[in-house]
C-alpha cells in the first residue's frame, strides 16, 4: 500500500515491569527514566531493567525512549554522556534530550528526541532542532492545529503530541517557580507543584476575585476525540503523560488509546501501527476510572473556558450519588452506581476541600446502599468526614472491582503467523512467517507413516502445531504439503516448539534500532541572536553549542542563581483574566492591567501579553534560594 503512515503510541514507563505491561497492553513505544537526569525524582532504572524492558520490547518492534532530559551542570555532563553511553549498549533505541551541552559530546549513535522542555512551539525551533541532529520532537502542549499542521508541513522531524495526562501551566521549559521558591528546579526533575497550590486573585485595586481557588492547575489532557484530527495534521507519535502513575493507569490509559488508534486505521488504512503484534484485553479501558482532574483538549479546538481544575488538583472521582442518612460508624447512599467493598469516595466539605474515605463494606439496605468506611479506634463519622452529611454528593476515586482486574494478567499481545509443515528426504520441515515477513525453517527426523484416517491425521496435525498459546505467536493459518501422515503428538509438539524458538532467534537478529539523523553543515542558525535565562544554558558546551549555532548573547540559567530581581517564572496560554471574564477581548474597554497571586504571604504578579494571548507570572527568587550554595555556574 503507497504511503502507509505509522502511528506510534508512546506509553510511560516508571520501571520496567510498568514498561512491559505497556508494550503488552499495545504501546508501540515506551519513555523511561534511566539512572539518572531523567526530569522526574524517583523514577530512575537500573541499566539491566533498560535492557530487559529493550529485550520484551524489540520481540513485538517497540521502541525503548530513555529519558536524559534534564539541564545539567558541568560536573554532570561526563556521568551523562556515560549513561547515554550504557542504555545504548543496553537496546535503548532513542534518548529524549533537553540540554544541548550533550550534542557537543561524544555520544552513542542512537536516534536523539527533542524533549518538550526544549520549548517547541514555532515551526523555526523545530525546524533548527531537526537541521542540529534531532529526528523526533516533543511540541508544546499549548498548540493549535493548524499551529501543529503548520509545523508539520515545514519538517520532515517525526512530531511527537501529549495526548493524555497531568497539563504543566506553564510552557514546558519555561516554569521557575519551583526553583525561585524552593530551590528544586522542575528542569531539573524536582517540580514542587506550585501550580497545584490554592491562590487568592485580586485585580489591580486589590479586590478579590477568586478566593483560595488552584488557579494555576489545568484540568488533565484527554485528546481521546482528536487523535484522527491530530494524525491528519502531522503527529506521528501519541504520548501519554506519566512515568509516576501507578501500573492501572499505565495499563487502562494504553489499552484505551490502542483501540482508539487501532480504530482509526481500520477507517483509514493509510495509517498503520508503528510496532507488531495485537493486543487483546480481558477488560474494557475506562479511562476516567483512574486519576484525572477533569478532561479538556486544552488549546487544541482553540482556547476554551474551562480548561482549569480550580477546585481542587486532587482526583475526584466520578459521581455514585448522595447521602440520605448518616450515623456514627455508616451512612446511607441513594446510589446511581454499585458501590463495592474497598472503594474510595469523595466529597467536597463546606470550604471547597475535597475529602476522602474508604469504605470498608457495603450491603443494600431497602433500596439505599449502607457504607461502613474505615474509621480509626475510637472515630466517628462526626469527626472523621468533615462536612459529610444528608445530601452530600459523593464521587469515587477507587473503584475497587476495577482496580482488582488490572491487578491480574489484563492483555496478551500476540504476532500473527504461518504455518508451513512440508516432507523433507529424513522427514518434516516446519517453516514459520510472522506479520512482518520474518521467516524459519527447523526439520527433524521422522518415519513417514501412511494414515489409514486421512482427514483425522491431518486434522491432528493441524491442531498440533496451531497451540501457540504460550507464545508470543498466534496462529494464523497451517498449510500442510505432505501426504497424510500418520505422526506422533509428542513430535509435532516438539518441532512447533522448536520453530518458535528459532522465529524468535531470527526476530532478534532482524531487529534493527532507528538510525541518528546526522545534523546539516554548515551548523543551522538559532532562530534568535539573543538568549536569556530562558535558554536553560546551565554549562559550558551548551554555551558552545549556542554560540556555534549564531547565538550571540547567552544568559544562565535561572538555576544559576543569578537572576535577583522579579522575573517570569512562568509563561503560559493559561489566562485568568479569561477565566473571569475580565479579558479585553471579551469585555469591551477594560484593560488588561496586572493581577495579583496570594499564597500566604507568597504575591506573584500577573501580567497580560494580549497580542501574543499569554500571562506570565513574575515573581523573584527567595534570599533563602539565592543564599544557598548555586549550581555552578557556567
Amino acid at each position: 500500500m503507497p504511503d502507509r503512515i505509522p502511528l506510534e503510541l508512546l506509553a510511560p514507563a516508571k520501571n520496567a515491569e510498568f514498561g512491559m505491561a505497556a508494550v503488552d497492553h499495545g504501546a508501540d513505544a515506551v519513555y523511561i527514566g534511566g539512572p539518572a537526569f531523567g526530569a522526574r525524582y524517583g523514577a530512575g532504572n537500573q541499566i539491566a531493567d533498560i535492557e530487559r524492558l529493550a529485550t520484551h520490547a524489540h520481540r513485538f518492534n517497540a521502541k525503548v525512549l530513555v529519558a536524559l532530559n534534564t539541564i545539567l551542570t558541568d560536573d554532570e555532563l561526563e556521568q551523562a554522556r556515560a549513561i547515554a553511553w550504557q542504555v545504548y549498549e543496553a537496546g535503548a533505541d532513542a534518548l529524549i534530550v533537553q540540554d544541548m551541552g550533550l550534542l557537543e559530546m561524544d555520544l552513542p549513535p542512537i536516534q536523539l528526541h527533542a524533549s518538550t522542555q526544549t520549548d517547541n512551539r514555532t515551526l523555526e525551533k523545530v525546524k533548527f532542532l531537526e537541521d542540529a541532529g534531532f529526528s523526533q520532537i516533543v511540541l508544546a502542549r499549548e498548540l493549535t492545529l493548524p499551529e501543529i499542521r503548520h509545523i508539520a508541513n515545514g519538517t520532515r522531524a517525526a512530531l511527537e503530541f501529549f495526548v493524555h495526562g497531568a497539563l504543566c501551566v506553564s510552557y514546558s521549559g519555561q516554569c521557575y517557580i519551583s526553583h525561585a521558591h524552593t530551590g528544586r528546579s522542575a528542569n531539573r526533575g524536582e517540580c514542587s507543584q506550585a501550580c497545584r497550590l490554592p491562590y487568592t486573585l485580586k485585580d489591580g485595586e486589590g479586590r478579590v476575585v477568586a478566593w483560595e481557588k488552584h488557579l494555576l492547575s489545568m484540568k488533565d489532557n484527554d485528546q481521546s476525540a482528536n487523535l484522527r484530527l491530530l494524525a491528519d495534521a502531522g503527529i506521528r507519535s501519541f504520548k501519554i503523560e506519566g512515568r509516576l502513575k501507578d501500573l492501572s493507569y499505565v495499563k487502562n490509559i494504553t489499552a484505551h488509546y490502542r483501540q482508539l488508534l487501532d480504530g482509526i486505521m481500520a477507517e483509514a488504512p493509510r495509517y498503520v501501527p508503528a510496532a507488531s503484534g495485537r493486543a487483546v484485553f480481558t477488560f474494557t479501558p475506562r479511562p476516567e476510572k483512574t486519576f484525572n482532574r477533569g478532561a479538556t483538549d486544552y488549546f487544541v479546538s482553540g482556547r476554551q473556558e474551562d480548561i482549569g481544575a480550580f477546585d481542587s488538583p486532587a482526583f475526584m472521582g466520578e459521581s455514585v450519588g448522595r447521602v440520605s442518612r448518616l450515623d456514627r460508624a455508616w451512612f446511607e447512599v441513594e446510589a446511581t452506581a454499585p458501590i463495592h467493598n474497598g472503594d474510595g469516595l469523595t466529597w467536597f466539605d463546606a470550604h471547597g476541600e475535597l475529602q476522602g474515605i474508604r469504605i470498608n463494606r457495603a450491603e443494600a439496605i431497602g433500596g439505599a446502599q449502607r457504607l461502613h468506611p474505615a474509621l480509626a479506634p475510637g472515630q466517628q463519622l462526626a469527626h472523621g468526614a468533615p462536612d459529610l452529611a444528608p445530601g452530600t454528593e459523593l464521587f469515587r476515586n477507587r473503584d475497587q472491582e476495577f482496580e482488582r482486574l488490572l491487578e491480574k494478567d489484563s492483555a496478551q499481545r500476540r504476532l500473527s503467523v504461518k504455518l508451513s509443515l512440508a516432507e523433507t528426504e529424513e522427514g518434516f520441515a516446519l517453516t514459520l512467517e510472522d506479520e512482518d515477513g520474518v521467516r524459519a525453517t527447523v526439520t527433524a527426523v521422522q518415519a513417514k507413516v501412511v494414515a489409514t484416517n486421512a482427514e483425522r491425521a491431518m486434522s491432528s496435525i493441524r491442531e498440533g502445531l496451531s497451540k501457540l498459546g504460550g507464545t508470543m505467536f498466534e496462529a494464523v493459518s497451517v498449510t500442510l504439503d505432505l501426504a497424510p501422515r500418520l505422526l506422533p503428538a509428542a513430535f509435532v509438539n516438539g518441532l512447533r516448539r522448536d520453530g518458535v524458538l528459532a522465529l524468535e532467534a531470527a526476530r532478534e537478529a532482524a531487529y534493527r534500532r532507528p538510525l541518528r539523523a546526522e545534523p546539516v553543515t554548515p551548523p543551522p542558525s538559532y532562530p534568535a541572536a539573543d538568549l536569556s535565562y530562558l535558554g536553560n544554558v546551565l554549562n559550558a558546551k551548551a554555551r558552545a553549542f549556542y554560540a556555534r549555532h549564531g547565538v550571540q548573547v547567552i544568559e544562565a540559567a535561572y538555576e544559576a542563581n543569578r537572576e535577583e530581581g522579579e522575573v517570569a517564572l512562568m509563561t503560559t496560554r493559561h489566562c485568568l483574566r479569561y477565566s473571569y471574564n475580565l479579558c479585553p477581548k471579551q469585555v469591551k474597554g477594560i484593560r488588561p492591567d496586572p493581577m495579583t497571586l496570594v499564597n500566604g504571604k507568597e504575591k506573584l504578579t500577573l501580567i497580560f501579553d494580549c497580542k501574543r494571548c499569554e500571562m506570565q507570572v513574575v515573581g523573584k527568587m527567595k534570599k533563602s534560594v539565592l543564599r544557598s550554595i548555586p549550581i555552578r555556574p557556567v
